[in-house]
C-alpha cells in the first residue's frame, strides 16, 4: 500500500500543479482521521486493562461472530518491558538484527536515488521527466507484488540477499556513470549533478545518462523486491510478545532517523567524495547487507515465533 500510494502521488505531480498537490496531501490523512473513529482498540490491549466486554466486543468487530475465537492469553505482555531483559539473547539479538535491518535499509541510497530520478531522467532527454517518475514508481510496485507473491516461498533471507546483491551492481553502475560524466577538480562547493563533462560530445552524455537510467530502473525493481518491504515484515516476526511494542518502536525510529541523516547528509557526502564516490560508498553499505543477512539473519519462513525464539536462545 505505501508504494501504491507513492505511485498515486507520482500520478497526482504529473497533472497538479504543487499547490494544488499540497492541498490533495490533506484529503488521506482526513479521511484516515475520521475512520479511526470508527475503529476499536485491540483486544488484547483491553484485556491488559481488565476491560473484557470492550475486549469481546472489539472482538466481534473484527473477527465476526464468536464461534471459534478463543481469549488471547495477556501475561506476558502485561509484565512490560525492562532494560534487564537485554541480557537475554532472545531479546536483544532480534533487537540488534532489527535496527540494523532498519540502518542498511536506508544506507542502500534509496532516497538518493529517488531524490536524482528526476534529474536523471532529463539527462537522458527524456521529454517528461514527470512522466518517468511515474515510471519510477509503477517498477516500484510491480516489484513490491512480486515480493509479495514469492517471499513465502522463495524466503526472507533469500530475496535479501538477492536484491542486496542487485543493488550492488546497480550502485556501482551509478558510480560509474557519475565518474565519466562529471568534469576533473573543482574549487565550487556546489555538486551540480545536472552538469555533464565539458570533454563528452552532448550525444555521448546523453548515451551515458542512459547507463544510469538502466541502473536506477535496476536499484529500484532490486530494493523493491528485498530490502524494500522485508524489513519491515522481519520486525514483525522475530520479537518476542512482551517486547514486540517497544522494540518496534526502536525500529521505527532508527528507519526514520537513519532517513533524516541520509537525506540531510547526502549532498554533503557527494562533496566531499564526489558523486560516484558517494554511490560507490553506498555500493559498499550494499555488500555489508549482503553479508549481514548471510551470517546473521535467521530465516523465518513457516516458523513461529517460539521456534524463532528457540534459535535466538540457542535451544
Amino acid at each position: 500500500m505505501v508504494v501504491i500510494g507513492i505511485l498515486l502521488a507520482y500520478l497526482a505531480g504529473w497533472v497538479l500543479e504543487w499547490r494544488w498537490l499540497a492541498v490533495l496531501g490533506c484529503v488521506p490523512p482526513s479521511f484516515m482521521l475520521l475512520l479511526m473513529c470508527c475503529v476499536p482498540e485491540t483486544p488484547r490491549f483491553l484485556l491488559t486493562q481488565h476491560k473484557r466486554q470492550e475486549a469481546l466486543a472489539a472482538m466481534q468487530f473484527l473477527w465476526g461472530p464468536e464461534q471459534g475465537w478463543e481469549e488471547p492469553p495477556v501475561g506476558a505482555e502485561h509484565q512490560g518491558f525492562q532494560l534487564a531483559q537485554l541480557r537475554r539473547p532472545g531479546i536483544y539479538k532480534p533487537f540488534a538484527i532489527g535496527i540494523s535491518l532498519m540502518v542498511f535499509q536506508q544506507l542502500s541510497g534509496i532516497n538518493a536515488v529517488m531524490f536524482y530520478a528526476e534529474t536523471i531522467f532529463e539527462e537522458a532527454k527524456f521529454k517528461n521527466s514527470s512522466l518517468a517518475s511515474v515510471i519510477v514508481g509503477v517498477i516500484q510496485v510491480l516489484f513490491t507484488a512480486v515480493a509479495a507473491l514469492v517471499m513465502d516461498r522463495a524466503g526472507r533471507r533469500l530475496l535479501l540477499a538477492l536484491s542486496g546483491v542487485v543493488m550492488v551492481f546497480s550502485t556501482s553502475a551509478f558510480g560509474a556513470y557519475f565518474k565519466l560524466t562529471q568534469g576533473g577538480p573543482s574549487n565550487s562547493s556546489h555538486v551540480d549533478l545536472l552538469a555533464p563533462v565539458s570533454t563528452e560530445p552532448a550525444d555521448a552524455s546523453a548515451g551515458l545518462a542512459w547507463l544510469a537510467v538502466g541502473s536506477m530502473c535496476l536499484f529500484i525493481a532490486g530494493f523493491a523486491v528485498g530490502w524494500g518491504p522485508i524489513p519491515w515484515l522481519l520486525m514483525s516476526e522475530i520479537f518476542p510478545l512482551d517486547v514486540k511494542g517497544v522494540a518496534t518502536g526502536v525500529c521505527v525510529l532508527t528507519n526514520w532517523l537513519m532517513a533524516f541523516l541520509v537525506t540531510k547528509e547526502f549532498s554533503s557526502l557527494m562533496e566531499v567524495l564526489r558523486p560516484y564516490g558517494a554511490f560507490w560508498l553506498a555500493s559498499a553499505f550494499c555488500i555489508v547487507s549482503v553479508l549481514f543477512t548471510l551470517f546473521c539473519v535467521p530465516e523465518t519462513k513457516g516458523k513461529t515465533l517460539e521456534q524463532i525464539t528457540a534459535h535466538f536462545e540457542g535451544r
